[in-house]
């Protein structure tokens, strides 16, 4: 499709999409048009009080980014092997950079609504330390009155003592990265857990009283099979966890797997897009006949009216995001900012006193609505009423030629109300969302 951006070639599947690169889009514009040029624009952003007469919700993103060891698949920024020294003094970091943003006039004042900690393995973290960096957060920001704070964890390093102390300190949302239960699957893809911690981490915080606990799964890895997939939502639906998401493997070149791909050194196989996209439509199929409903591209709920994932809708529908922690990303009035994305200079500039800015983008008034229907189209369903009140614009006019060609392609529907993408749309939406970007940004690197 014209427009994708994905960044690498290699073999190909029937459809002519690379098995190599990157579909997912969690950015609009492309990171690649973020400049050290715009910095002093985003500085001079955080001196000024919000020109809003009520704010947007403001989300707070945490990076924790320490891990046992790299999966084969990860493209996030992450470190195995640092010392406890080292990790003591990232969190004072992260601490000293909050204090930071909670001094800034724009951000003053302001409460927290929704919290994500990600990683990375967040729950790497000692109980002791989860608590010492909880607590910190929130003498900068309180976040009493949010309405979700989330937490990632990795099944290994799940246990009851660390899990009531994430409770007692305010989390209400967990989130198991667990991808499949099959475990030649989970080392041919470089997962150190294994299928019986997930049952153990499972157990264990079925104990604890979360509001909401999440599930990641994923398909498209190397080695898995249909029958893998089958087996792995078998027992998922069996558990019942209030949230499912799944997500399809890319391969971006910044990972293990993409230089094995390259060095022909892949212990085993990996699926065609094609057959990606024909497991996700399965699995989709079994938790929808097992009671759960589709809230976005990727994420199922039992409970449609209480188990949402406001972090992701909240910053697909224009809410604040304020990222603490290296390479983590901001958006706020519609300026994005990237932190710098090596630790060592991440942790100097703290350590003199200066947020760690590594590049920003300031977007015009056309660029925001165009990240805002496209990050709408992941949520599977965009009101146009929505369009209209906020930004004055039909976005059936607006982005009239595209629709029209996926309308045709069968990916979504279009009436007065809303542009509604149906279940092929859904499996492919990052696909098909460079469609709707500006000329300037068109066949662009993406990162």
């Amino acid at each position: 499709m014209a427009g994708s951006h994905t960044e690498a070639g290699g073999p190909e599947t029937q459809s002519g999409e690379p098995l190599l690169g990157s579909y997912f889009v969690a950015a609009y514009p492309p990171f690649s048009q973020w400049t050290v040029a715009a910095l002093d624009q985003y500085r001079h952003l955080l001196t000024q009080p919000s020109p809003l007469p009520k704010p947007v919700p403001l989300g707070l993103y945490v990076h924790i980014p320490f891990c046992t060891e790299r999966c084969q698949y990860c493209y996030y920024l992450s470190y195995a092997g640092k010392t406890r020294n080292q990790i003591d003094a990232y969190l004072d970091a992260l601490l000293a950079e909050l204090a930071v943003y909670a001094q800034q006039p724009l951000l003053a004042g302001r409460m927290v609504d929704f919290v994500y900690l990600g990683g990375g393995t967040p729950s790497l973290l000692s109980p002791g330390r989860v608590v010492r960096l909880l607590r910190g957060l929130a003498q900068s920001f309180s976040w009493q009155a949010a309405r979700e704070v989330t937490f990632e964890c990795a099944p290994q390093t799940v246990n009851l003592p660390k899990l009531r102390e994430l409770r007692e300190a305010g989390v209400t949302r967990l989130s198991l990265g667990v991808q499949q239960l099959d475990d030649d699957v989970l080392a041919r893809n470089g997962r150190s857990h294994s299928v019986r911690d997930v049952e153990r981490a499972y157990a264990e915080i079925r104990q604890v009283a979360f509001d909401v606990v999440n599930i990641d799964l994923m398909v498209g890895m190397v080695g898995e099979s249909d029958e893998s997939v089958h087996r792995s939502l078998d027992r998922v639906v069996e558990w019942a966890p209030e949230n499912v998401t799944i997500y399809q493997l890319e391969i971006p070149p910044n990972t293990p797997l993409y230089r094995a791909v390259g060095d022909r050194t892949l212990d085993g196989t990996l699926p065609s897009w094609e057959v990606k996209r024909g497991r996700l439509h399965q699995a989709f199929a079994r938790l929808e006949a097992a009671g759960y409903t589709l809230r976005s591209a990727y994420t199922a709920v039992r409970d449609i009216d209480r188990h949402r994932f406001l972090y992701m809708e909240e910053q697909y529908r224009g809410s604040d995001l304020l990222g603490i922690g290296v390479s983590s990303f901001s958006y706020l009035n519609g300026v994005h900012q990237q932190n710098l994305a090596a630790f060592e200079p991440y942790m100097r500039s703290l350590r003199a006193g200066t947020l760690p800015l590594g590049r920003a983008y300031v977007l015009n008034d056309e660029e925001r609505v165009v990240r805002e229907f496209v990050l709408g189209l992941k949520l599977g369903r965009v009101e146009q009423a929505y369009f209209r009140d906020k930004f004055g614009v039909q976005v059936d006019r607006r982005f009239a030629e595209p629709l029209s060609r996926l309308s045709a392609e069968g990916w979504l529907t279009i009436d007065p109300t809303a542009i509604t993408l149906t279940r092929q749309g859904l499996l492919r939406v990052d696909r098909m969302i460079p469609s709707f970007y500006l000329p300037a940004h068109r066949g662009v690197p993406y990162g």
